[in-house]
C-alpha cells in the first residue's frame, strides 16, 4: 500500500461524495416546488406519508434533505408530528435505494459510460440548454466513478494480502457481541464525521468484496451507519422549535428501535439475509462481490421491517417523543421573536431553501400588519398603564422585526452561496429587497407609536374630532394596504391582482395631499395650535411613508413572480 493508493483512496471517496451532492442538487432544482408541494399534500394518513417520504427520498438521493424538509414543514405546522414520523419512516426506505445503485454498478466497470455521461453534461451546462438537467448528469457520473476507482484501486492495494489489515479486522471480529457493539459504534462516528452515509456504505461495500471484513461487521456498519446519520437532522434541530426537534428525535428512535430489536437476533437475521440472496459466506468458492449484494439486501430488509413494526405505533412514538422533549413554554412577543420556517437551517439545497425563505417572508409581512393593528389600539388607550404596555409591546415588535430582517437576509446570504440558477438569483434579490422593505414599515409602525406618545405628553390640547376622523380614515387606508400586500407575499403561486395594491397607494398619496393642504388652512384659522397639527400631520405622512414601502414590498414580489413565469 503506496502513497498513491491511499490518495486514490480519499480522492474516489470524496468524488463519491461530491457527485451524490451535485446529482440531489440537480434533481431537487429540476423538482424542488413540486417536490415540496407533493410532501406538503400527499400526507393525508400514514400510509401516503410513508410513500411521500421514499418517493421523494429515492429521487433526491438524499434522506437529510427529505427530513430537513419534513422538519420545516412541522415547524410551521403544515405538517402534524404524526405525519411526520410516517414521512421520515419512508425517507428510511428511500435512502436504501442508493446501496442498490452502488451493487448495479459494481458489477462491471463503469468508466466508459461515465466518461460519456460527463461529455453529455458539459455539453446540456455550456450551451444552457438544461443546466439542471446537465448538472445532474454530472452528479451521477461523478458517482459512478468515484465508485469505479474506489473498486478497482482497493482490487489493486489487495487488501486482504496485508497482514497489518487482516489481523486488526480478525482481532476485532471475534467477540461475538461485543464485535458487532464495536462496529456498530464505529459505523455510527465515521457517518457523523463524514456527514454521509452513502460513502461509509461504499467503503463498507468495498471492504467486504475484497475479503477484508466479514460479512456480519459490515451489517453492524451499516447499522451504526443508520443511526449515524439521524444524528445529523438532531444537531440541526437543536436551534428549531419544540416540534421540529421532536420530529429530528423520532428519526434517532426509529433508527435505534430497529437495531436494538436487530440485534437480539443479529447471528439469526443475518443467515436469514444471506439465505434469501443465495449466499454461503463461509463457502470457498464464494464469489465476494456478491457480499455487496448481502449489505443492500440488508440494508433494505432491515429498514423496511422496522417501518412494518413501527407503522403501526405511531401515536405512542409521538407521544414518547413529546415526554423526551417537552414544551419549552415559550409564549407570546418570546415565541413570535423566533423564526418559524428556516431556523431549523439550510436544507440541502440552495433552490430549496429559497422556498423556505418566501414562506418566512409571508410570516414577517403578517408580524407587521399585527404590529400596525397595536399602534390603532395605542391611539385611543387612555389608561397610563395600559398605554405604556402597549407601548413597550409596539416598541418589542420593532426589535422583532430588525432581528427577522438580519436573520433572514444572513439565511438569504448563506444561500446564494451555493450554487444558484439564474432564477434564483434574481429571486434571491428581490426576496432581500423584500425583506428590507418590511423592515422599514416595521420602523413606521414604532415612529407612528412615537407620535401618539409625543402627542400624550403634550397636555395642552388634544386632536379635535375632525383630525381624529382623518386620521381614521388614513389608518383604515394603511391598513387595507398591509393586509393586501399580506395576500400577495403569502399567496406563492395563486393568482392575485397587484392593482389593489397600486389604487389604495394611490389613495393616500392623494388623502395625505388632501389633509396636508387642509392643515395649514386649520392652522392658519387657529382651529387647533401649531404643536397639534405637527403631530397629526407627522401621522399622516407617517403613514404615506408606510404605503410606499407596502407598495414597495409589493413590487418586489411581483417581479420576484414574474421571472419564476418567464423561466
Amino acid at each position: 500500500m503506496d502513497l498513491l493508493h491511499i490518495m486514490t483512496l480519499i480522492g474516489s471517496v470524496a468524488m463519491l461524495m461530491y457527485g451524490m451532492k451535485v446529482m440531489s442538487e440537480g434533481v431537487q432544482k429540476m423538482a424542488g416546488a413540486s417536490l415540496r408541494n407533493v410532501l406538503g399534500t400527499m400526507t393525508t394518513n400514514r400510509f401516503t406519508g410513508l410513500l411521500t417520504g421514499s418517493f421523494i427520498t429515492a429521487a433526491i438521493q438524499s434522506s437529510t434533505a427529505t427530513t430537513v424538509m419534513t422538519v420545516s414543514f412541522v415547524s410551521a405546522g403544515l405538517l402534524s408530528l404524526a405525519q411526520a414520523i410516517s414521512v421520515i419512516m419512508g425517507a428510511n426506505i428511500g435512502t436504501t435505494f442508493t446501496a442498490w445503485i452502488m451493487v448495479l454498478s459494481g458489477g462491471f466497470d463503469m468508466r466508459i459510460v461515465v466518461y460519456a455521461a460527463i461529455f453529455i453534461a458539459i455539453v446540456l451546462i455550456y450551451s444552457k440548454k438544461n443546466i439542471n438537467m446537465g448538472e445532474f448528469i454530472m452528479g451521477l457520473a461523478l458517482m459512478l466513478l468515484g465508485l469505479t476507482t474506489l473498486k478497482l484501486n482497493a482490487a489493486e492495494m489487495e487488501l486482504d494480502k496485508n497482514l497489518t489489515i487482516m489481523d486488526f479486522f480478525n482481532g476485532t471480529s471475534g467477540w461475538g457481541y461485543g464485535s458487532y457493539l464495536l462496529y456498530l459504534l464505529v459505523g455510527g462516528l465515521l457517518t457523523c464525521c463524514v456527514q454521509s452515509s452513502a460513502a461509509i456504505m461504499a467503503i463498507t461495500m468495498t471492504l467486504c468484496s475484497t475479503g477484508v471484513l466479514k460479512i456480519d461487521m459490515g451489517i453492524a456498519l451499516v447499522m451504526g451507519e443508520n443511526i449515524g446519520t439521524t444524528i445529523t437532522s438532531n444537531v440541526v434541530a437543536l436551534s428549531a422549535t419544540t416540534q421540529a426537534r421532536r420530529a429530528a428525535m423520532a428519526h434517532l428512535i426509529f433508527n435505534l428501535f430497529g437495531v436494538c430489536w436487530i440485534l437480539c437476533i443479529f447471528p439469526y437475521f443475518v443467515d436469514f439475509i444471506c439465505s434469501m440472496v443465495g449466499v454461503d459466506p463461509e463457502s470457498p468458492t464464494l464469489d465476494k462481490q456478491r457480499l455487496s449484494t448481502v449489505l443492500a439486501a440488508f440494508h433494505t430488509t432491515f429498514n423496511v421491517a422496522n417501518v412494518l413494526i413501527l407503522i403501526w405505533f405511531i401515536k405512542p412514538m409521538e407521544k414518547v417523543v413529546c415526554m423526551i422533549i417537552p414544551n419549552s413554554g415559550a409564549k407570546g412577543e418570546e415565541e413570535e421573536s423566533r423564526l418559524r420556517y428556516i431556523s431549523g437551517g439550510l436544507l440541502s439545497t440552495s433552490e430549496l431553501s429559497i422556498l423556505e425563505a418566501q414562506k418566512e417572508i409571508g410570516l414577517f409581512s403578517a408580524r407587521c400588519l399585527k404590529m400596525f393593528g397595536f399602534c390603532r389600539e395605542l391611539l385611543h388607550t387612555e389608561k397610563d398603564d395600559e398605554f405604556n404596555k402597549l407601548f413597550s409591546r409596539i416598541e418589542k415588535y420593532e426589535s422583532i422585526t430588525d432581528n427577522m430582517e438580519i436573520e433572514i437576509a444572513n439565511y438569504l446570504n448563506k444561500v446564494s452561496e451555493g450554487r444558484l440558477s439564474a432564477e434564483s438569483k434574481g429571486h434571491i434579490q428581490r426576496m432581500l429587497r423584500e425583506v428590507s422593505e418590511l423592515e422599514s414599515i416595521g420602523d413606521s409602525c414604532f415612529n407612528l407609536a412615537r407620535t401618539m406618545n409625543r402627542r400624550r405628553s403634550y397636555a395642552q390640547e388634544d386632536f379635535t374630532e375632525s383630525q381624529y376622523a382623518h386620521i381614521h380614515n388614513m389608518l383604515n387606508l394603511t391598513e387595507n394596504a398591509l393586509d393586501q400586500m399580506h395576500k400577495v407575499v403569502s399567496k406563492s403561486g395563486q393568482h392575485v391582482d397587484y392593482n389593489i395594491s397600486y389604487n389604495i397607494e394611490h389613495e393616500i398619496n392623494n388623502y395625505r395631499t388632501q389633509l396636508k393642504n387642509q392643515n395649514l388652512i386649520d392652522i392658519n384659522n387657529k382651529v387647533y395650535d401649531y404643536q397639534i397639527g405637527v403631530f397629526y400631520i407627522d401621522l399622516i405622512s407617517e403613514c404615506e411613508k408606510l404605503g410606499d414601502y407596502v407598495v414597495n414590498v409589493v413590487q418586489a414580489t411581483k417581479e420576484r413572480r414574474e421571472i419564476s413565469n418567464d423561466n
